[in-house]
């Protein structure tokens, strides 16, 4: 799937015609990974916490989750275009085809995520409800790398990378965040 491009660049090969061959499908891959990259940088701000003290990443985390669901939504905007924005045509696509119905699903589970990011929605919602929700994110990372890795033809390595990178992250939360055996201290949160 080539190199991760940031989107400065997808847009300045885009206006000066340097998107190759076929610049729908890099268009469309590229924004995919973007989409997938800032998910996983958002969910390792946690994990960064707890194996550091740091306390920086969970300010950044909410304006990569927005950056991420942004690009989803460019990402499907171009697969949209590329099928002529034909709704039926996408709903059979999504039906028919696992990869895109992966993706489609990830996109779907992020929108609840972007509309309550505000501290208006933390508060409207309670903030045990709003962080219930807010897992859905977990949800929607596995489903873009499943998307990525039935996605990709030929060479599985990066999709997988991005797969153990996600569980690593999946681990570190659990073992920080389970209980501490009696005697011992509990884990911090």
């Amino acid at each position: 799937m080539g190199g991760l491009i940031p989107a400065g660049v997808l847009i300045a090969d885009a206006l000066t015609g340097q998107l190759g061959a076929n610049p729908i499908q890099r268009a469309t891959l590229q924004t995919g990974l973007l989409t997938l990259a800032l998910l996983v940088l958002s969910l390792t701000c946690t994990p960064l916490r707890l194996l550091t003290g740091w306390t920086w990443p969970a300010r950044i985390r909410k304006t990569l989750g927005l950056l991420a669901f942004g690009y989803a939504a460019l990402h499907f905007l171009i697969y949209l275009f590329d099928h002529s924005f034909d709704l039926t045509l996408m709903t059979e696509d999504v039906l028919r085809r696992p990869f895109i119905t992966a993706g489609f699903t990830a996109l779907l589970l992020l929108v609840p995520l972007a509309l309550t990011s505000t501290p208006r929605a933390v508060k409207r919602l309670g903030f045990q409800r709003w962080t219930r929700l807010h897992q859905l994110a977990y949800v929607a990372v596995s489903l873009g790398a499943l998307h990525y890795y039935w996605g990709v033809k030929k060479d599985h390595t990066p999709p997988l990378i991005y797969a153990a990178v996600i569980a690593t992250l999946f681990l570190i939360r659990f073992l920080k965040r389970r209980p501490a055996r009696p005697g011992t201290r509990a884990a911090k949160v």
